[in-house]
C-alpha cells in the first residue's frame, strides 16, 4: 500500500521551498496529500497551478486545486501561461513547455519541485521516445531526480504503480479532477495510453514495471557514456568562443565523434541534431581543407570553421556593423544598431580619460585599409594584420566596431588601442569591451 514512507526518502527537506506541480488530477492530488501528510514538510510546502488557460474550465479548475490545498493547510500559487503552440510545434509540446518554463523560473537556490510522474508514465515517455527513434540518452525517459533552474526537481512517484496511486486516492477519500481530453486519443500520448497500452497489457501485464526497469538500465548507460564523454569534450572544447578543436575531433571514430557534436550543439539550447545534419558536418566542416570556408545553416545558427576550430553562431552573432554613430563621453554604455554593447570602465591601463573627455567620439564599422600604432611596437600596423594576429575570425571583424577620437582612430574594443591615446595611470584610463547583449 502507497504511504509517505514509500517515498519519503526520496524527498529531503529543501532549504528554501518545495513546489508542487498541482494540476489537480489524481497523481498530483495523491503527491499533495502525501507530503501535506507531514508536518515538516507542510511548513514550506507550495501548490502551483499552472493555468495554461486552453479550457473554458481552467478556472473551475484553479478554485478546485486552491480549495484542496487549502483545506490541507497548504500554500497555493496560481501561474498563468501562454500555451499557444507557435510554427511547428504540437499543442502537446507547447503546453508542456510553458509549463516547464513558468515552473523553471519559480525556482530559487536551494528550492525543489515535485512532479507527480508514475511508473506507466515512464514507461509512455520510453515507448514514445522509441517510436521516434531516440539514442540512449532519450529512451532513459524522465530522471527521478535533476537539477532544474535554479533549484533541483524530484519525481518521487516514479517507481510507484498508477493502480498504488487510485488505491491510495480511493481509500483515503480524496477529491480530484478529471480531464475529459485524457479519453480523446488525438495526441500522442493518449493514443498510446488508451489505445495500444491496454492491449499490450492483455499479453504482458507487468509491461509497466518493465520498461521502466529497461529505462533504468538506459540511464545507467547514459551516465556512464556522459562521464566518458565530458571528459574527452573537454579537451577539444574552449570556453572562450565555445569552439570544437577540428584536428582534436578527428581523432575519435564516427560514433565518439557524433556524441561529441550533439552534446556541443546542446549547449547552444539546439535539438539534438539528425544523422543527415551529422553527416554534413563531418563531411563538410571537419573533413574539408583547412583553408576551406563552408558553412551549415540550422536552427537559426551557422556552424562554421575558422583556423580548425568548429564555431556555432547564432544569426545575430553575425550582424555587420553598419553607419556610424555618436557616443556621449559621459555614458558609460552604448548599444549598437547590430546588436553588440560597448561599455567602458575605469582601469590603470587603457585610454586615456583626458583625451576621452576632451573628444567627440564616434562608432564606425570597418572600411578596409585602416591603421594604428601601438605602444611598444615599431611602426604602424593594418588593422587586418592585427586581426589576423589575434586570431579574429573573418565574421567577427565586419561586426566589430572602431572607436575615434576627434574623427581619428584611437582603438578597436576588445582587441586594441592606439599609442596616441593610451596611457597608464592608476584610476585615470578606461578599457572599452565588446559583447553580444544577449545570450550567444
Amino acid at each position: 500500500m502507497l504511504s509517505f514512507s514509500t517515498i519519503s526518502s526520496l524527498i529531503p527537506i529543501a532549504i528554501g521551498k518545495t513546489h508542487i506541480a498541482y494540476s489537480g488530477g489524481i497523481d498530483s492530488t495523491v503527491l499533495l496529500h502525501l507530503c501535506a501528510s507531514r508536518a515538516d514538510l507542510r511548513e514550506n510546502l507550495i501548490a502551483v497551478y499552472v493555468h495554461h488557460g486552453l479550457q473554458a474550465v481552467a478556472d473551475d479548475w484553479e478554485k478546485h486545486c486552491r480549495q484542496q490545498a487549502e483545506a490541507l493547510g497548504v500554500a497555493f500559487l496560481s501561474i498563468k501561461v501562454n500555451a499557444k503552440a507557435s510554427h511547428g510545434e504540437s499543442p502537446e509540446a507547447a503546453a508542456r513547455n510553458a509549463r516547464y518554463h513558468a515552473l523553471k523560473n519559480l525556482l530559487q537556490v536551494g528550492d525543489l519541485l515535485l512532479l507527480a510522474q508514475h511508473r506507466e508514465d515512464q514507461m509512455e515517455t520510453l515507448l514514445l521516445q522509441l517510436f521516434r527513434g531516440a539514442g540512449i540518452q532519450g529512451l532513459a525517459a524522465m530522471p527521478a531526480s535533476t537539477p532544474f533552474g535554479l533549484g533541483h526537481m524530484l519525481r518521487p512517484l516514479l517507481a510507484i504503480a498508477k493502480s498504488d496511486i487510485q488505491a491510495y486516492a480511493l481509500q483515503h477519500g480524496l477529491k480530484w479532477i478529471e480531464d475529459p481530453t485524457n479519453q480523446q486519443s488525438d495526441f500522442d500520448r493518449n493514443f498510446l495510453r488508451n489505445e495500444i497500452v491496454p492491449l499490450i497489457k492483455q499479453r504482458w501485464p507487468s509491461l509497466d514495471k518493465t520498461v521502466a526497469r529497461s529505462a533504468r538500465h538506459c540511464a545507467e548507460a547514459a551516465t556512464l557514456l556522459e562521464s566518458w564523454g565530458q571528459e574527452a569534450f573537454d579537451r577539444l572544447f574552449d570556453p572562450t568562443d565555445n569552439s570544437l578543436t577540428i584536428d582534436e575531433l578527428g581523432t575519435f571514430d564516427s560514433e565518439q565523434r557524433n556524441w561529441l557534436l550533439r552534446h556541443w550543439l546542446g549547449l547552444f539550447d539546439l535539438k539534438p541534431p539528425s544523422q543527415a545534419l551529422l553527416q554534413s558536418i563531418n563531411q563538410q566542416l571537419i573533413a574539408a581543407r583547412a583553408d576551406a570556408n563552408p558553412r551549415i545553416y540550422t536552427q537559426a545558427h551557422y556552424l562554421k570553421k575558422y583556423r580548425q576550430r568548429l564555431f556555432c553562431l547564432s544569426e545575430n552573432r553575425l550582424r555587420k556593423l553598419e553607419g556610424c554613430l555618436e557616443w556621449s563621453s559621459e555614458t558609460p554604455a552604448l548599444t549598437l544598431p547590430n546588436g553588440y554593447l560597448l561599455t567602458r570602465v575605469s582601469a590603470s591601463a587603457g585610454l586615456d580619460k583626458r583625451i576621452w573627455h576632451a573628444s567627440q567620439i564616434t562608432i564606425k564599422p570597418r572600411s578596409g585599409g585602416e591603421k594604428l600604432k601601438l605602444s611598444g611596437r615599431s611602426g604602424q600596423h593594418d588593422l587586418k594584420k592585427l586581426f589576423q594576429e589575434a586570431g579574429i575570425p573573418p565574421w567577427e571583424r565586419d561586426a566589430r566596431p572602431l572607436l575615434y577620437l576627434n574623427s581619428r582612430l584611437a582603438a578597436v574594443p576588445g582587441l586594441c588601442i592606439a599609442e596616441w591615446a593610451w596611457s597608464q595611470e592608476a584610476g585615470a584610463c578606461y578599457q572599452l569591451t565588446w559583447k553580444l547583449a544577449e545570450s550567444m
